[in-house]
């Protein structure tokens, strides 16, 4: 019998994981019509209960299970970092198309791994879950590729947020399973750096700071990366809470809590006096309700109105013939006519992009540009950023890639 998603072109999604990673992106999903939520593993019943209630799907306890079991097209990895690499592999052993969320793995022998996996079964390998999937980023991207504004000369980037301030379990604060805000969030920054300059970085000089004595990981980091062609690009991050660039943003950005809740935060942070485990399942899946929109999506079911989150910090690229950032209803262009903005409409969509661009790689036959090969590039930089600030010296970079040509 053909399967439904032979019959109606429906991409039937299971999610491996049901943390904080999955209310971001299930909301996405749903407002996808061409995709059918149906099945999730987790290894908390209540997670389970909840999802199984609100979608009227299959739930398993493993991810074993899940990839096992069949009427399952594509399956979302959205397991802790550590886990991505094997995940992912086992998914495509089963037959099954992933998307996997940020960062792909852990190291680049990983990904190699994980892309390697993902060409022997035959199946599809995209990993979202970035910021430069964001419309505000596009349109940036379709304004730099048309070239009028000239050759890219240069991209800077600045953020500051209060990212070890937020609940973080173990896992997240450890460098070796992926924890800290080079693993854990410079993916988006360095994502969308490589879109807006075609992907092809040359080399990198970096220094990572540690300087939270609770959290010891990297909070803060400043890198300095040039193109093939020898364009600039410039990330400066700061994640311990102090300043926030949505000062700078029309209160537009990525912070958690305000300047007033961030002192007894971190007063409680520093002397002990927080659940981290408590604080943090409060924000996954089922915590208290069914809805998945504990965090929010970042997505505007709103087509007419700018979705004013989901920002990461200030972004400028600089031209021949003039500079693009973003504004508050859209982004700005500067040229020699003066200043004018293009609107952009709708909020970052997390979940619906991927799924959209899934479905027409395996339906459309298009390229899947935000693959494996591309993610695998993008964690190449963050893995050469901490070697460049151990090793105090430039790090040459031996993988990286453009987009797949539409």
């Amino acid at each position: 019998m053909e399967s439904i998603s032979g019959q109606n072109q429906i991409l039937r999604l299971g999610v491996a994981g049901l943390g904080v990673a999955s209310t971001l992106f299930l909301p996405g999903v749903e407002s996808y019509d061409k995709a059918r939520i149906v099945a999730a593993a987790d290894r908390r019943p209540s997670a389970r209960e909840a999802f199984a209630a609100k979608y009227n799907a299959r739930v398993f306890e493993t991810v074993e299970e899940l990839c096992a079991a069949p009427d399952i097209d594509v399956i979302w990895i959205a397991t802790p970092n550590q886990l991505h690499c094997a995940h992912t592999i086992l998914a495509a052993e089963h037959g099954k198309h992933v998307i996997c969320t940020k960062p792909m793995a852990l190291s680049v022998e990983e990904c190699e791994r994980m892309c390697e996996a993902a060409d022997r079964n035959g199946v599809k390998l995209l990993c979202g879950q970035t910021y430069s999937m964001s419309p505000d980023i596009q349109a940036m991207w379709n304004i730099a590729k048309s070239g009028e504004l000239g050759q890219l000369i240069a991209i800077n980037t600045w953020l500051s947020t209060d990212w070890l301030l937020k609940p973080r379990v173990a896992e997240e604060v450890d460098e070796a399973l992926g924890g800290g805000v080079v693993f854990r969030h410079s993916p988006h920054l360095i994502d969308t750096i490589r879109l807006l300059g075609g992907g092809r970085l040359r080399s990198l000089r970096a220094n990572v700071g540690r300087w939270m004595k609770e959290r010891p990981c990297p909070g803060n980091f400043s890198v300095y990366m040039e193109f093939e062609d020898g364009a600039p690009a410039t990330i400066v991050y700061n994640g311990y809470g102090y300043f926030d660039t949505s000062e700078l943003t029309w209160g537009i950005g990525n912070r958690m809590y305000s300047d007033a809740e961030r002192i007894p935060v971190r007063k409680a942070l520093r002397g002990g006096n927080i659940d981290h485990e408590t604080a943090k399942e409060g924000m996954r899946f089922g915590a208290g309700s069914s809805d998945a929109t504990s965090m929010g999506s970042g997505h505007d079911t709103n087509a007419g109105t700018r979705a004013k989150i989901g920002w990461f910090g200030v972004t400028v690229a600089s031209f021949e013939r003039g500079d693009i950032r973003q504004g508050p209803n859209g982004i700005y262009v500067y040229d020699d006519n003066g200043r004018r903005e293009v609107p952009v409409f709708g909020g970052r969509g997390t979940g619906m992009l991927e799924m959209k661009e899934m479905h027409e790689a395996i339906f459309g036959g298009k390229p899947i540009q935000h693959d494996g090969r591309w993610a695998m590039a993008t964690l190449e930089v963050g893995a050469a950023m901490v070697q460049s600030s151990r090793e105090r010296r430039e790090i040459m970079l031996t993988h990286q890639c453009g987009l797949a040509e539409s």
